[in-house]
């Protein structure tokens, strides 16, 4: 019996190579400033997470199939990862309610008083207008 491989050969500096790339075009990303420009919605911010968010896909599948061999596996791959699936989703869907009723207040006791603190210094000043460009 012959000791064979069922699977081909990877030239891995290719998949270095695109991931190479992939990072240039993550750069290219952040650099542009597509904010000004309303191309989808949102000032383009939403063009500009859709695009980072493909290459970043991008290069974890270089990874994962490559690097890790997943493209050699069978199909019990699958099997594994089911529950982390079924995990992630879950737990998204149970962050819905705290992030879409937004019962967390902007209200900080120490932005109250340094308000406070801005009004009577102004007043203070506004009586002793001698003492006013004194700090």
């Amino acid at each position: 019996m012959s000791d064979q491989h069922d699977h081909a050969y990877v030239k891995y500096s290719t998949i270095f190579f695109a991931l190479c790339i992939c990072t240039v075009l993550s750069i290219i990303f952040d650099v542009i400033d597509l904010k000004e420009k309303n191309i989808i919605g949102m000032n383009g911010v939403v063009l500009l997470a859709l695009l980072v968010l493909a290459v970043a896909c991008a290069k974890a599948l270089f990874v994962l199939i490559y690097f890790m061999h997943l493209k050699f596996e069978g199909k019990w791959k699958y099997v594994l990862l089911s529950p982390t699936i079924i995990l992630a989703l879950g737990l998204t869907i149970a962050m819905i309610p705290d992030i879409g009723i937004h019962y967390y207040t902007n209200e900080a006791p120490q932005i109250d008083y340094l308000e406070q603190a801005r009004q009577t210094a102004a007043t203070t000043d506004a009586l002793n207008p001698e003492k006013s460009h004194v700090e």
